[in-house]
């Protein structure tokens, strides 16, 4: 066996999770084209299959940092926890949407599909070693983006919602790519190990890397949500069908830390004190707005956006510590808070139904008089999300103010101390409604069983990972190893 064929098949092992997540996404699009409506469970049924195989071939990728595709591809423990973590959130935001989409006439393979692909682009962007592989990554993930806000195409508002997020999200590609271009101009490579080798102590007194890292910044801004680039997301969660908002509100906020964690921590590492500055301004601006602007919304998907943009910040305030404690409690509270995400978004799918969305803060009105048991289970999402003890959130974000203090940022800590303090008027305002107020509704509670039992576990979950929380922090650490 020739050299050029060994290093062939060890690449291809490393990519298996990929190769194989593409070619079932890709039988499952086929086999959906010939199947009558009546049979789309069977495409809902592959596209779990698919996420369940793929688990299992990451779980037998060798454990260790591991290098293909010429230095494109890089396979390590963060990948893999990043990649596992998606799987998961995926698979979950499948079995909360099918009721949703059956009940209104979208249970379509195309939005099985589309998230099936932008999974690709989270995959593809959490192993990527060159900055072209993570642009790849960044386009594939947001085109499916895009289809699958205006997926209900009978909606104005979602093909509203659509166009906005495609024009903004098209610019913010445009200045993301030209941010690589300049870098690569400069560097003359793509390749991150090797950016990160050819910066040097006289990086940051180059106009040309501050030019192009600027740019960079802005894109990776604009995907996270970070204020000022967040007007997309209050119009994209409140105009989506709730499966794709839920969707859009969790999985993809893996992937961007993986974008920020590739190219800034390994990539542009030695330029920290550059990027630092930039990431605190967007970091206060994001919490503060998030936070102040919540406390108005009547509606709880716009309200959950603001409440994301303000989440963003923290993991940003994390992130800007350039430690290695730092960027362990910005994934430690980036996964506690898709956890949140996932069940606060279900809990807006379980009260809702035909003709009726059940997205307005009105609508959890005497919940607790109608379901004790999910009332609270949205108590456990709302006060986790708010950081109060001793939920998984109030951890996230003390390991986040305690990076801050660490490295010198304690005027930092106390103004997310402070706005933390304002946000959980909003998230307490859903918890007053649920048990103090009259019931506006005394329809019964919907979902199928599998759907209240994952809505159970995702509660219990949050409360766990607060109470125990050991074993997440060491999965953690022993990523970012």
């Amino acid at each position: 066996m020739t050299a050029v064929s060994t290093s062939y098949l060890h690449d291809l092992t490393l990519s298996l999770p990929e190769v194989f997540l593409l070619g079932a996404t890709l039988v499952v699009l086929f086999v959906d084209l010939f199947i009558s409506q009546a049979h789309r469970q069977l495409t809902y049924l592959l596209s779990l299959l698919t996420l369940v195989g793929t688990v299992v071939l990451l779980v037998a990728v060798p454990e260790g940092r591991h290098v293909g595709f010429a230095g494109m591809y890089v396979t390590d423990g963060f990948a893999r926890l990043i990649k596992l973590m998606t799987a998961g959130t995926v698979a979950a935001a499948f079995l909360y949407s099918r009721d949703y989409l059956i009940k209104r006439g979208l249970f379509k393979g195309e939005y099985f599909v589309l998230a099936l692909f932008a999974t690709l682009g989270i995959f593809v962007m959490a192993s990527a070693g060159n900055l072209l592989t993570m642009y790849l990554g960044i386009e594939l993930l947001a085109l499916s983006q895009y289809a699958l806000v205006a997926f209900d195409r009978d909606s104005p508002i979602a093909a509203e919602s659509a166009m906005k997020y495609f024009v903004l999200g098209a610019i913010a590609s445009g200045v993301l790519l030209y941010g690589i271009s300049i870098i690569y101009g400069v560097t003359g490579t793509f390749d991150l190990s090797m950016l990160a080798q050819r910066l040097d102590a006289h990086a940051l007194t180059q106009v040309g890397l501050l030019f192009g890292l600027a740019f960079v910044m802005a894109g990776v801004a604009f995907k996270f949500g970070a204020v000022p680039f967040h007007m997309w997301i209050p119009d994209v969660y409140h105009g989506a069908p709730t499966p794709v908002t839920l969707f859009l509100g969790a999985a993809p906020k893996l992937a961007y830390f993986a974008l920020s964690f590739r190219v800034l921590a390994e990539g542009l590492g030695s330029m920290a004190g550059a990027w630092q500055g930039m990431l605190m301004v967007l970091a206060v601006l994001s919490i503060a707005v998030g936070n102040v602007v919540a406390v108005s919304q009547t509606n709880l998907k716009r309200m959950l956006a603001y409440s994301t943009i303000s989440n963003v910040g923290f993991i940003l305030l994390g992130f800007l510590t350039a430690t290695p404690f730092g960027y362990r409690a910005a994934l430690l509270y980036t996964i506690t808070y898709v956890l949140m995400a996932l069940g606060s978004f279900a809990m807006i799918i379980l009260l809702s139904r035909k003709g009726f969305e059940a997205d307005r803060i009105d609508d959890f009105k005497g919940l607790a008089q109608r379901s004790p048991w999910f009332a609270w289970m949205m108590l456990f999402f709302m006060v986790g999300t708010a950081g109060v003890p001793p939920f998984a959130g109030f951890f996230a974000k003390l390991y986040v103010i305690q990076a801050l203090v660490e490295v010198g940022f304690t005027w930092l800590a106390v103004v997310a101390v402070l706005f933390s303090v304002v946000g959980a008027f909003y998230y307490l305002r859903v918890v007053k409604a649920m048990f103090f107020d009259a019931p506006a509704d005394d329809a019964p509670i919907g979902g199928a069983f599998s759907f209240k039992v994952l809505l159970s576990l995702n509660g219990l979950a949050v409360l766990a990972l607060g109470l125990f929380n050991t074993p997440l922090v060491e999965l953690v650490a022993k990523a970012l190893r």
